[in-house]
This record gives C-alpha cells, sequence and structure tokens, in this order.
C-alpha cells in the first residue's frame, strides 16, 4: 500500500488531485476482502488470486466506487476500463468491464448476467455499449444517456 501512495504523491496532479486519489486508494484498500467476496461471485471461471494484479486491483477500486456510490455506475465503469487500458492488457478491459457491469447489476438489484471474458461486451455502465475507440467522459451525452427506455 505504501507504495501506491508513493506513487500517487509522487504525480505532477494538483493537490486536491493527489489528496482524494490517496483517499480513494487507501478505502478502496481498506474494503479489499468485501470487495474480493463480491468479485468471487461474478468471476465463476477466474479464480481472483490468479488474476493480474493490476486487474484485480482496478476490479476491487471499481467495486469500491460501487459500493460507496462515489460515482454514478457509468462513470465508475468506464474509469475502471480506462485504467486497464492503460496499465493492463489487451484483453482487460473487456474482461473488467463485464465483471464490473454485472456487479452493477447485482448491487442495483438487477438479475447480473454471467461474466465470462468471451461474453463481456464494452459498456459506458449498466446496459450501455460504448465503442472500443470511443471513450465516453462524464460530459459526454453517451455516459450521461439513461436506460430508461
Amino acid at each position: 500500500m505504501d507504495l501506491a501512495v508513493e506513487f500517487i504523491t509522487d504525480s505532477r496532479e494538483a493537490s486536491k488531485t493527489i489528496e482524494l486519489a490517496v483517499k480513494m486508494c487507501t478505502s478502496a484498500y481498506a474494503c479489499a476482502e468485501a470487495s474480493d467476496e463480491i468479485l468471487a461471485r461474478h468471476t465463476r471461471d477466474w479464480n481472483l488470486q490468479r488474476l493480474a494484479l493490476v486487474d484485480r486491483n482496478i476490479l476491487r477500486l471499481g467495486v469500491w466506487e460501487l459500493l460507496t456510490k462515489h460515482s454514478p455506475p457509468k462513470v465508475a465503469i468506464v474509469e475502471a476500463i480506462r485504467l486497464a487500458k492503460e496499465f493492463s492488457t489487451a484483453e482487460s478491459p473487456r474482461f473488467i468491464n463485464g465483471v464490473l457491469d454485472a456487479v452493477a447489476k447485482d448491487l442495483a438489484g438487477e438479475t447480473p448476467r454471467p461474466s465470462r471474458q468471451a461474453d463481456a461486451e464494452p459498456t459506458a455502465g449498466v446496459g450501455e455499449t460504448v465503442a472500443d475507440s470511443d471513450e465516453p467522459t462524464a460530459e459526454d451525452p453517451q455516459a450521461d444517456s439513461s436506460n430508461d427506455t
């Protein structure tokens, strides 16, 4: 954990951004056990301990955001996908999206679909598809549209 905090504090970001990132990181780390229990339900064919460390921690951060409602589910999932694109393998964004989408549906009381890497579709969040080349932001109309239809 100390290395993660050191990495964050060594960045060139604004002090408020660094402070928020450290709080998010330490809070997500403190909830890792609870996050792992939730993730285990949605990674049926994957042993969490065998997942790449980067992917596991991106998933933990995503679950923390979904649990704490720190961000809307769509935003939390999109941000996790962005982290995976930047720091993990080519297959990771799709896998992370599928797992977090299932977790978001579960937490919302919806019936989650099985999380399997091959079946996971990139989405902006619960039920919304995002083109692989597009990365919607919170300001992006696609990220803000609702699923009320």
